[in-house]
């Protein structure tokens, strides 16, 4: 079965993708009747040596990303995974020529099909009469045995881009900037691992990896590499690579040592995530720092790809000074990353955390016997909400991710651990906010944050007054701020909806005389009503307002959790027996 694509035809995708770069890009022109790709500028190019590269269509955003002042000249792309032809190569040669240009350097990557047809091309322009040089590029590690065809030319191609185009800018002649080149490309070395295969437009995928299995020292064309391993750790998988490239018994190493200076390029071969591609940088990073091996430059990206293929391919390049400095040349190049220059070894990685401001000596501070009572309402809710894990969970399955359960026993169990290391502050606002800071910490989710706000909100009114009147302010205070963040307001099928019914209750205790109990007894059973009446309402916000509402007939379990968390601290208030 072919793979899906999002193409128009099989047989247009390149030319499609190509002038889609084009279009994009006002430094590029299409030459016409070829599949080439030019600088805009080229008659600002007189007198300097210009600069061509290409190969097979699938790489992008190699080569024509790499088109722009202090990199190539232009490109010729081939279709998907195939040379360029011999027509379009001289046509590109010849009109580079005709601008004024000193002569044309190929930069060719090794493949039998690339070196023969830009060869042939190189062959006719000189029998014309223009000087034209050619690098062929190999900085394929894979192979511990020297192959007759020699290394493959991958990712560490950019690199030579980078290097021949500062030259060029620079005003350096051909056969100087030929030589050069030559001797940075036998300093390099890239190794490609991936976690399954491509698919050509039209084609099926190029190799099967069984689920357990990746491809060490694949190319880019989505042939198979030189080995199969057992699926692994970013940390291992790296380390196995680095260990591969830099072996003096493997033919194709590169000679990294202790005290060596590198460029690492960490490349994206098509299909894998910005997430794992941090963390295969990382692992890189700690594992030739750990080797003694210092960092000049790093570059992370998609730089040369091999259509979807979800893998890594990882450049190691030996420099010094000089030609760092070719490195950090400017280029208008797109896809050239904005490297900074300086060197990624011996950075300071991480500043220190700002110290948390001292607390404010609470007026209201209580006594002993505060504490005592608040440890025994927080036990009770983290018992409830413990017991209800699974019932809170089935309600979330219906319109969430079924984890509400989770969230709210994870909050639990980091409320009991927080109790263990001693007694809570009996002043409410130092414990509400305490609390606040607790989930934040520890519950995650959008409740843990939504917790959290309402009693950092909440905590405000309690340090100035502890009576009824500011227990009912703090209600109101913790409402508004998770209607101010959450953007839910009542009847959107959320906690607020039982928090807000409670709310209005609560009011009574603004009244003289008001009873602490018997006014939260009927805030509970308003929150509990309103959390059942969750059951016919529409979601108005949340995960929840994604899901069709003939799916939603259980009642919310946030609203249920939190009508829940009211009713325990109640029975803990009322006393044994409650």
């Amino acid at each position: 079965q072919t793979s899906k694509k999002l193409v128009n035809t099989v047989a247009g995708c390149a030319d499609e993708a190509l002038a889609g770069l084009v279009a994009c890009n006002p430094h590029l022109q299409l030459l016409q009747g070829h599949r080439v790709a030019l600088r805009s500028d080229l008659d600002s190019l007189k007198g300097r040596v210009a600069l061509l590269s290409g190969g097979g269509s699938g790489h992008e955003p190699a080569h024509t990303g790499f088109i722009g002042k202090g990199m190539l000249t232009g490109v010729i792309a081939g279709a998907v995974f195939t040379s360029p032809a011999v027509g379009s190569i001289l046509a590109a040669i010849r009109a580079v020529a005709q601008a004024g240009t000193a002569g044309t350097l190929l930069i060719v990557k090794n493949y039998t099909g690339d070196r023969l047809n830009f060869g042939l091309a190189r062959e006719q322009a000189r029998a014309e009469g223009i000087p034209v040089e050619m690098v062929v590029v190999g900085d394929d590690s894979a192979f511990t045995v020297l192959k007759k065809a020699g290394r493959r030319g991958l990712c560490g191609t950019v690199l030579i881009h980078k290097v021949a185009g500062a030259l060029a800018e620079a005003g350096v002649g051909l056969e100087e900037i030929t030589n050069r080149v030559s001797v940075v490309a036998k300093a390099m070395g890239t190794l490609g691992v991936s976690l399954s295969s491509c698919s050509v437009p039209g084609s099926r995928p190029t190799f099967e990896l069984s689920p357990d299995e990746v491809e060490l020292g694949l190319g880019i064309h989505g042939e198979a590499g030189v080995r199969r391993i057992k699926m692994a750790s970013a940390d291992e998988i790296v380390t196995l690579m680095l260990d591969h490239m830099t072996n003096s018994s493997n033919v194709s190493h590169v000679p990294v040592q202790s005290g060596s200076s590198v460029v690492l390029m960490v490349n994206n071969l098509g299909g894998l995530s910005f997430l794992e591609l941090g963390i295969v940088a990382d692992a890189a990073v700690r594992s030739l720092e750990g080797r003694g091996v210092k960092i000049a430059r790093a570059l992370v990206g998609t730089f040369m790809s091999a259509l979807e293929m979800p893998g890594i391919s990882l450049t190691l390049l030996l420099v010094d000074e000089p030609l760092l400095k070719l490195i950090d040349a400017e280029t208008t190049a797109s896809a050239w990353p904005n490297v900074a220059k300086v060197s990624v070894t011996g950075r300071k990685r991480s500043r220190a955390a700002p110290a948390e401001p001292l607390e404010v000596p609470d007026t209201t501070a209580a006594g002993a016997s505060a504490s005592q009572q608040v440890a025994l309402v927080l036990e009770r809710v983290c018992a409830t909400l413990l017991g209800l894990e699974e019932h809170l969970n089935a309600l979330d399955r219906a319109a969430g991710d079924g984890d509400c359960g989770t969230t709210h026993s994870r909050a639990a169990r980091a409320i009991q651990g927080w109790l263990k290391e001693g007694p809570p502050p009996g002043s409410p606002a130092q414990l509400l906010s305490k609390l606040s800071l607790l989930l934040l910490e520890k519950m995650g989710g959008s409740s843990g944050a939504l917790y959290g706000l309402f009693l950092t909100a909440a905590a405000q009114p309690l340090k100035a007054k502890t009576d009824l009147p500011a227990w009912s302010a703090a209600m109101e205070a913790g409402l508004e701020a998770m209607q101010k963040y959450g953007k839910a307001a009542p009847g959107d099928r959320t906690m607020l909806d039982s928090l807000w019914a409670a709310g209005q209750e609560l009011q009574a205790w603004k009244s003289p005389g008001a009873s602490l109990l018997h006014v939260l007894t009927k805030a509970v059973q308003s929150a509990e009503a309103a959390a059942e009446a969750t059951k016919t309402m529409e979601a108005g916000a949340g995960r929840a307002s994604y899901i069709s509402s003939a799916r939603l007939d259980q009642p919310d379990p946030g609203a249920v959790a939190a009508a829940a968390i009211l009713r325990a601290i109640l029975e803990a208030l009322q006393g044994p027996g409650a």
